[in-house]
């Protein structure tokens, strides 16, 4: 499935306006939905599980590498998706998880980790080592940044001789409680200056562990474009903003620039994002979000005819019950951001016991009666009620897929004679 993402590269970088979805996210309402949306619109997507969703302790899912491929692989049968349009990547791979370990003790998790997601079958690999371990500082420098990278890739090469892995380097991602912002309120785009710095150390590390003929294959640099959120606010990324970073991406054969916390932007930004060169766009807190959002709508349709489980008051229990969570990104007393924060923190519990069982008392609910339009009116915007009629399913079903499917639209940047298949 690389051959899809590189021709995906090589069109962006001729200058066609053209992009990939990448969904990041273990939610199986989410994954099904964005599968079904891949085969209507005859297009590629990545799906992507990060080091804490998915590693070889298990991480918040409970699933292994091997695991997520197997889930992905009976979803895709299940829904009648050609399993071909889907490449499987693997997000922020490095010592994160592990980062309250020394650095020893966490690079040495991080890779049996790669080694794992290489193994079982995941074709995109960011590798992410940019956070500090335990007595470091925060963020490293790129110099170290790019060694222990280069040490991870090398355990890729190992673990998968026999296949071409594409990498993905570099990293923006907000610290916690929110977005990096300058004097105005901005959120400032990467430097030209500061790109070409990662892609010099990394290229110097690859030489200096004998990796030259890796170069190639490092198919994607994250960087940032200027798209954030906050738990209650969005970045929105001005259509005429240029970084120049364009020219950067240009500098080294086969690569292309990749858009992290791209969720909830403006449905202009998406394309012009590729247009600067973003042929990679991630996307993941704005479909659990959507996915939330229909849980909350049905209960409250149900509440309105006296039949409510009170989905809400069960995640409320769980999230100050155990806080670790979100704690660090929302205030203690922020209820209102526990539940819609667009950070969508809420999407660690879905995994509990306790919250499976009420998401199931609410699907057997409203599946019990057929919720009559003039109630559905009161809950679910007119272009969700639409979308629902055009898919398959039962009622409830087809609610929470088009209301996550209204999310993932803007990402459908291709042109339109160059769809998949």
């Amino acid at each position: 499935m690389s051959k899809v993402l590189t021709e995906i590269v090589a069109r962006n970088r001729a200058g066609e306006t053209v992009a990939i979805p990448s969904i990041c996210s273990a939610q199986p309402d989410v994954l099904r939905a964005s599968m079904k949306w891949a085969e209507r619109k005859n297009r590629p997507i990545v799906i992507e599980a990060t080091s804490n969703q998915v590693n070889q302790d298990g991480g918040y899912t409970g699933k292994t590498p091997v695991d997520f491929v197997a889930d992905i692989d009976a979803m895709s049968k299940e829904c009648g998706v050609s399993r071909d349009r889907i490449t499987l990547g693997g997000d922020h791979l490095g010592p994160q998880a592990w980062r309250k370990l020394s650095a020893d003790a966490a690079m040495e998790k991080a890779r049996v980790l790669v080694a794992d997601y290489v193994a079982a079958g995941f074709g995109k690999i960011h590798l992410d080592c940019s956070e500090g371990c335990a007595g470091e500082d925060a963020q490293l420098p790129d110099e170290v940044t790019a060694a222990r990278t280069t040490d991870l890739a090398r355990v890729c090469e190992t673990a998968a001789p026999d296949r071409s892995i594409l990498y993905v380097i570099g990293t923006e991602v907000p610290p916690p409680g929110g977005a990096r912002v300058d004097e105005s309120g901005d959120i400032p785009a990467t430097t030209p200056k500061s790109a070409l710095a990662t892609l010099s150390a990394h290229e110097e590390a690859f030489e200096a562990q004998g990796l030259n003929d890796l170069k190639p294959r490092i198919a994607g640099l994250v960087v940032q474009p200027g798209v954030e959120f906050s738990p209650m606010h969005v970045h929105h990324m001005p259509l005429d903003r240029d970084p120049a970073l364009r020219d950067v991406m240009m500098s080294w054969p086969g690569l292309c620039l990749e858009a992290h916390s791209t969720d909830y932007q403006h449905p202009a930004v998406f394309g012009r994002l590729a247009e600067l060169g973003f042929a990679f766009q991630k996307v993941g807190p704005a479909l659990t979000f959507a996915y939330r959002q229909a849980l909350y709508a049905l209960d409250n349709a149900l509440a309105i005819a006296g039949k409510g489980v009170g989905i809400m008051a069960t995640m409320e229990g769980l999230m100050t019950a155990e806080p670790g969570y979100w704690q660090g990104h929302y205030a203690q007393e922020n209820q209102v951001a526990r539940h819609v924060g667009l950070a969508d923190r809420i999407r660690y519990y879905w995994p509990n016991p306790v919250a499976q069982n009420a998401v199931l008392m609410l699907r057997q609910e409203a599946e019990s009666r057929t919720l009559p339009e003039p109630l559905l009116w009161q809950v679910f915007a007119p272009n969700v009620l639409d979308r629902a009629e055009e898919l398959d399913g039962t009622q409830v079903q087809r609610l929470i897929d088009a209301q996550i499917e209204i999310a993932l639209d803007p990402y459908d940047v291709q042109e339109k004679e160059k769809r998949c298949g």
